[in-house]
């Protein structure tokens, strides 16, 4: 998790201060005249409202010239993209302590001098080629298109198409959203690295629609000619989770899980149609790599498991061939998810609270992944599941590389084998847990209320 850089000035080099602070001066210049000159009169009921008063065309041409535009990517932070400022937008400070609300920047804001984001950003492969500006309503860069309403610009170090990296990039808008008033875009503009993206993969889309609404229009900016792009009010967010508290994580997670379950008509009768003290457990093959060597054999050791436990019901299913919906309904009915790493774990969201998870690696994914092989612990965390451990592969095929980049490329999409005996004992142990846990749940008739139960989401 990103924590917040430490008090900084507004730029990070001696050059673009230089530049900046010369900018600065003019527009101080241009401003001090703006209310002692009352020739030739340009009407803007935008400066009027910011107590500019008129302006003449001369210096709305000034003030237009003075707008500078910088990189999108910073390079002089190719090393660290994501931390502190990052590489995107790397002059703008973010707000990291607004209550409830992730790391983001507003835009128009006080910190902005009630500038509005402009920006000059078509290009898909050279983030450092796409252009930022701040610039005032009544003075906006030569040729530009002006955008009403609420922009969402995100920028991630990974991609809007995964499961995960998808979800993580959302986390932060559903927050900020949710905390202002369920605000709602009306257009996202999405980066990677600093170059422009055509939209979301589809479950991350529909995620999104379900739990922060209005659609998900992905504004390719070409559409309106070659002039910069300006947006009437913009929130930026680069962090991912960063900022938000470990409590308003796990209230965003739960909004999401419920806002998807009630997009999909997922309710407690479609759900609790069972008795308590039963448990699901569901086996979700994966296709391709990272899948299980013999499936059949890992299915026979559960299914065995299971079928010793009063109550317990095993299915299995497969990533490849369920819609968004059929996932969060599998997951609302899944008390037990075993599971190899991948992005379909992502999908635990949509389980009940503290629903348990258990995951499976190939030979060599653990050594080589670095944090990477610890994420879905993290939302087991931030979702309130119970992750119950990892297995890994001590099988295969050695590798033949001599450089730990080679070796992991070399393991991770691997299959992952299988160990009976340690099979058997984790999912007994598992079952074991779960069932005291329902059965002390039915004793004590919980008052909590059941989750997909028809109380409303947030933001309805």
């Amino acid at each position: 998790m990103t924590t917040p850089p430490p008090t900084s000035t507004f730029l990070h080099s001696p050059k673009l201060s230089l530049l900046f602070l010369s900018s600065f001066l003019i527009t101080l210049l241009l401003l001090y005249q703006l209310n002692s000159t009352q020739t030739h009169p340009f009407s803007n009921p935008t400066y009027t409202s910011l107590g500019l008063g008129s302006i003449t065309q001369e210096l709305q041409s000034k003030l237009r010239d003075s707008v500078t535009f910088l990189p999108l990517k910073d390079l002089r932070f190719a090393r660290s993209p994501s931390t502190g400022h990052t590489w995107f937008m790397s002059s703008l400070e973010d707000d990291w302590g607004t209550p409830g609300q992730p790391a983001h920047i507003l835009l128009p804001s006080p910190a902005s001098k009630d500038r509005l984001l402009c920006l000059s950003a078509r290009n898909r492969s050279d983030g450092s080629s796409n252009l930022y500006a701040l610039a005032f309503p009544g003075a906006l860069p030569r040729n530009a298109t002006l955008l009403g309403g609420l922009t969402f610009v995100s920028d991630t170090y990974y991609d809007h198409d995964n499961l995960w990296h998808g979800q993580s990039s959302l986390i932060p808008f559903v927050a900020w959203a949710e905390s202002s008033g369920c605000a709602r875009p009306d257009r996202w503009v999405l980066f990677h690295w600093g170059e422009l993206r055509s939209g979301m993969g589809n479950w991350v889309r529909t995620l999104a629609e379900a739990t922060i609404g209005n659609g998900v229009r992905a504004e390719q900016l070409d559409r309106y000619g070659d002039g910069p792009v300006c947006f009437e009010r913009a929130v930026v967010c680069r962090h991912n989770e960063g900022g938000l508290t470990q409590e308003r994580k796990g209230e965003v997670y739960d909004m999401m899980r419920c806002k998807a379950r009630e997009h999909c008509n997922i309710t407690t009768t479609t759900t609790t149609t069972r008795p308590r003290s039963s448990i699901r457990l569901t086996l979700l093959f994966r296709v391709g790599a990272r899948a299980f060597k013999n499936e059949t054999e890992v299915a026979e050791i559960f299914g065995g498991e299971c079928r010793k436990v009063e109550g317990c019901a095993m299915r299995i299913e497969r990533t490849n061939n369920l819609t968004f919906c059929d996932q969060v309904k599998l997951m609302a009915e899944t008390d037990i998810l075993a599971t190899p790493h991948g992005a379909q774990l992502t999908n635990m969201l949509f389980m009940d609270k503290n629903s348990s998870v258990l995951e499976f690696f190939p030979k060599g994914f653990q050594e080589l992944a670095g944090v990477g092989q610890h994420v879905y612990q993290w939302e087991a965390g931030m979702a309130g599941m119970r992750h119950q451990g990892q297995w890994q592969d001590r099988d295969g095929e050695k590798c033949p590389y001599d450089n730990n980049a080679d070796c992991f490329s070399f393991y991770k999409d691997g299959k992952v084998g299988h160990d009976k005996d340690y099979f058997a004992k984790w999912m007994a142990s598992v079952l074991k847990e779960v069932k005291e846990l329902k059965l002390s749940q039915a004793s004590q008739n919980s008052t909590e209320e059941a989750q997909g139960s028809p109380s409303p989401c947030p933001c309805n």
